[in-house]
């Protein structure tokens, strides 16, 4: 079982958003799952798609959010910020009961793989 501390650095000040500074792992094992996709008429949806691919390939290999140790998440349009914000603000409690949210690299890019998509994924995960 992993040993997964997820805190924050004070001289770094608060975090800006659902993350935190940094996490420290004593694990075995590590999942590196792919940037997921999800199809939807918003980004509400997306988003909500997109982490419930997340969630389907932690559980097929044991693991659940507890086991995440970093997200890389990739937005196509910068005025999607704010939405991603408000996605997380109400469903990271849900996900991550302790309150202890996993680093988190936010990108605005161009595109991703297809036009339809505006957000992509990235996690990593400790066993």
């Amino acid at each position: 079982m992993a040993d997964i501390k997820i805190s924050n650095v004070e001289a770094l000040g608060k975090p800006l958003g659902q993350y935190s500074h940094m996490t420290r792992v004593k694990a075995s094992e590590y999942l590196f799952i792919a940037g997921m996709l999800a199809p939807g008429d918003s980004f509400d949806a997306q988003c909500t798609g997109v982490f419930g691919q997340i969630e389907a390939a932690l559980k097929s290999a044991g693991a659940g959010w507890g086991n995440v140790v970093q997200f890389t998440t990739y937005l196509v349009h910068s005025q999607d910020i704010p939405k991603f914000m408000q996605w997380r603000l109400r469903e990271f409690p849900k996900m991550f009961p302790d309150g202890k949210y996993p680093p988190n690299t936010l990108l605005v890019i161009d595109r991703l793989v297809q036009e339809q998509f505006l957000v992509e994924v990235q996690t990593v995960a400790a066993l």
